[in-house]
C-alpha cells in the first residue's frame, strides 16, 4: 500500500495587535498531512466546513494592545509613522486600549475606531498580505491565538468564540 503525503509550508504573517487577532512574529511551519487524514476532517457530508469569522461580543482580547515580546511592535506592523503614533497613543498604563471599557467589555469609540481596529478583509490584505479568500480562516486562527494568550486555553472567552464560530460556519 502506498501512503500519499503532501507537505504544505505555511508562512504566518503578523496581524494587527488591535484587530481580533493574535499578532506574532513571522515564522514558517511545515505540516505533513496524509490524504486519508485530510478526508476525515471533512465531516459526514464529505465537504469541509468553511469557517466564517465574526467578532464575539464580550471578548475584548484584541483590545489588549501590549501583549508581550512574542508579538510584533507597532513599528514592525505599520509602515506609516502616523499609524504607529496613533496606536501607541491608545495604550493605557495597564496595556489595554484606553477606549476599552472593562466593566461592559465594549469599545467606547466602536463606530469611530481606527481602521486597524477593524477585522475586515481589506485591512488584513493591506496590512498583512492576507488574501480575501483566506480572511475567514486566518481571522479565526489569529483570534483563537489572541484569546488563548490573553485569557487562557480553558477560558470561557475561548469556549464562547469556538461555539460561536462552529454554529455560524457554513457546511
Amino acid at each position: 500500500m502506498i501512503s500519499l503525503t503532501t507537505t504544505t509550508t505555511l508562512v504566518l504573517t503578523p496581524l494587527s495587535l488591535v484587530t481580533c487577532s493574535a499578532a506574532r512574529r513571522p515564522h514558517t511551519t511545515t505540516v505533513k498531512t496524509d490524504r486519508k487524514q485530510r478526508q476525515n476532517n471533512a465531516g459526514f457530508s464529505g465537504k469541509k466546513k468553511e469557517l466564517s469569522w465574526h467578532c464575539v461580543e464580550g471578548c475584548g482580547a484584541c483590545c489588549k494592545l501590549q501583549k508581550g515580546p512574542s508579538y510584533p511592535s507597532p513599528e514592525e506592523i505599520f509602515t506609516d509613522p502616523l499609524d504607529v503614533e496613533l496606536y501607541n497613543s491608545l495604550i493605557g498604563p495597564d496595556g489595554w486600549c484606553i477606549h476599552y471599557e472593562k466593566s461592559s467589555r465594549k469599545c467606547s469609540i466602536y463606530s469611530e475606531r481606527p481602521y486597524f481596529c477593524r477585522a475586515e478583509p481589506e485591512v488584513f490584505e493591506s496590512l498583512f498580505g492576507v488574501k480575501q479568500k483566506n480572511f475567514n480562516k486566518e481571522a479565526c486562527s489569529f483570534c483563537r491565538d489572541s484569546i488563548k494568550a490573553i485569557y487562557g486555553s480553558n477560558s470561557k472567552e475561548l469556549h464562547n468564540f469556538d461555539e460561536s464560530i462552529r454554529s455560524s460556519s457554513s457546511g
